[in-house]
């Protein structure tokens, strides 16, 4: 997503304001979204506009309490969130040392832009989009987390039958157009 970005930085005005480039991702595309910031925050001059996360996938350990709580009764479980994560790193002991694998452990997320989380209530990954929140939050970055109750990782993609997807979609949209 790095290179991708740079890319359409450097030639998207061709096509429109690239000053006003949003970055939104869903789970594993969450947290390259954050990992991309966090790149261009250390390594270029500019970074987007604000950045949108919608149950961001942050633990490849799946440490944090909702793992355990809603890691195995729902759709989506723990097994197949951290499996994921290990098609990702492969030998996770040659990545281990890898501290874009565990944002969660940033020192400082200071000077990244406006984000925007989105959680889901039984959710495996809840805890880890709220503890980037308060992490944000305490390096003075403008954030705003939103827990959505009664709903399972994956809601998101189920406006059809979701009121929850219904009003995600709409605030997201109501970010974006901000």
């Amino acid at each position: 997503m790095y290179k991708a970005t740079l890319a359409i930085k450097q030639s998207g005005s061709k096509f429109g304001n690239t000053d006003r480039i949003i970055f939104v991702g869903d789970s594993a595309g969450a947290q390259l979204a954050l990992i991309t910031s966090l790149r261009l925050r250390n390594q270029q001059n500019w970074l987007p506009q604000k950045q949108i996360l919608i149950y961001p996938m942050l633990d490849p350990d799946g440490k944090s309490p909702s793992y355990l709580a809603n890691g195995s009764d729902y759709i989506i479980t723990a097994n197949m969130l951290l499996s994921g994560f290990a098609m990702y790193m492969g030998d996770k002991a040659k990545h281990s040392a890898n501290p874009e694998l565990y944002p969660l452990d940033q020192a400082d997320f200071s000077g990244l832009p406006s984000t925007y989380i989105v959680t889901a209530e039984f959710d495996p990954l809840r805890d880890e989009g709220e503890q980037l929140y308060r992490a944000l939050l305490t390096a003075g970055v403008e954030a705003y987390c939103q827990r959505y109750l009664g709903v399972i990782h994956g809601f998101f993609q189920l406006s059809g039958v979701s009121q929850s997807a219904v009003s995600c979609m709409e605030n997201i949209t109501n970010q974006i157009k901000a």
